[in-house]
């Protein structure tokens, strides 16, 4: 989910249209040679094994189509993509700047825990967002990898709260349930141009990406980067909202900036790695 402040290749799926791996058919044996000296037979070739079916990449998800994802490519798997590591233990705090006075902060930890979404074990990482001691949303997010690298978001349970109590879990969405379909938070290797969708839930949850360089470049209180990767992210649902984020080989998201339907500028404050 977009989070607004203030508050190349996937993995084999099975997608409409798009076909499963295919086997190459087996050469001929070989024949005796016309011209070989009467009496003599030349041997047969021995029979030539059938390859064994590879695992075939598909299309980025796009908009709403279904899809079914093989859990078999995301077995044991470690969320190692450059751009979106998980390793348990993990922890990013952020600031929020509304340009109102408002700073919330926002602290994600990835927890030792998995949640079996779709026949996958997806890591779960926690995210929570306070304005001054005051948690404001409590959230649960899904994550799995596949052997391409691939980080697809499966969904995620998340609660915006006032004085304590929860006052809307809107946004919340699973893979599998109720027509909701995971989609790509990051791409096993990101290219210019690339346009992706990262989640979806009809009405709920329908946000897209598209990179836009691999060249970018910030100051924030963690640190300079440079060389980053840049994406547009947006939601259907809220058509007028445009967001721009910043990603640092190794760390993770390090900024984002509403750039269109409000104003708004995320930094990362400190990063601690997990192992």
């Amino acid at each position: 989910m977009i989070r607004r402040i203030a508050s190349a290749a996937t993995a084999l799926v099975l997608v409409a249209g798009c076909g499963g791996a295919t086997s190459t058919p087996s050469p001929s044996p070989s024949t005796a040679d016309s011209s070989s000296a009467a009496g003599s037979v030349a041997p047969s070739a021995p029979p030539t094994p059938e390859p064994t079916p590879v695992a075939t990449p598909a299309p980025l998800p796009q908009g709403s189509e279904a899809i079914e994802l093989d859990p078999a490519l995301f077995a044991g798997m470690a969320i190692d993509n450059p751009y979106w590591p998980l390793a348990r233990g993990s922890h990013w705090v952020y600031s929020e700047d509304d340009r109102e006075g408002n700073v919330n902060r926002v602290e994600v930890t990835v927890l030792d825990e998995t949640k079996e979404i779709v026949g996958i074990q997806a890591t779960v990482v926690h995210d929570v967002v306070s304005l001054d001691g005051e948690i404001l949303e409590d959230t649960f997010d899904w994550y799995a990898q596949d052997t391409f690298g691939n980080v697809w978001y499966m969904g995620e349970d998340t609660k915006e709260l006032e004085n304590g109590k929860v006052t809307s879990t809107e946004g919340s969405w699973e893979a599998g349930v109720d027509g909701a379909q995971a989609g790509v938070i990051m791409p096993a290797d990101p290219q210019v141009g690339m346009a992706y969708r990262q989640e979806w839930y009809t009405g709920h949850a329908e946000d897209t990406a598209e990179v836009l360089s691999l060249d970018g470049s910030v100051t924030v209180p963690a640190g300079a980067y440079t060389n980053l990767l840049q994406t547009r992210e947006h939601t259907a649902l809220e058509p007028d909202v445009v967001e721009e984020k910043l990603y640092a080989n190794g760390v993770g998201e390090v900024a984002a900036t509403q750039t269109a339907g409000g104003t708004s500028i995320e930094k990362l404050l400190e990063f601690t790695p997990g192992g």
